[in-house]
């Protein structure tokens, strides 16, 4: 997908269609979880892991036990967690990831791929 200010909700949409067809009856606040990380991770790499005309690739792989998203970016800078401020208006999206999933990166010959693993409520 194109790496604009549209691409949020477009993998937002992608991933809830994902998931409500991969798995079984799935409750609301897994498809919201895995909606909110997704979101966090595509604004994180248009944001910081793009630049005007470049592209992004999101993969969801839902199913009844997890569901794992990708967002590659042609960036290598990997993201890091920054220290919580109140003062900073921005720069609290991987603490949500962190909050929701487990996360990690993987180096991509052309840039890298951002992973989250989202479970569902027990």
């Amino acid at each position: 997908m194109p790496a604009n200010e549209r691409a949020p909700a477009m993998a937002r949409a992608y991933a809830r269609k994902a998931v409500n067809h991969a798995v079984a009856d799935p409750v609301e606040a897994y498809v919201f979880a895995v909606t909110l990380v997704v979101s966090e991770l595509v604004t994180n790499a248009v944001r910081y892991g793009s630049e005007p005309g470049d592209r992004l690739r999101v993969i969801v792989d839902a199913s009844d036990s997890y569901t794992r998203i990708e967002v590659h970016d042609p960036v290598r800078r990997r993201p890091r967690l920054r220290r919580q401020s109140d003062e900073r208006r921005r720069g609290r999206g991987l603490h949500i990831v962190d909050a929701c999933a487990t996360w990690g990166t993987t180096h991509r010959p052309f840039g890298k791929a951002v992973w989250a693993e989202v479970r569902p409520p027990q």
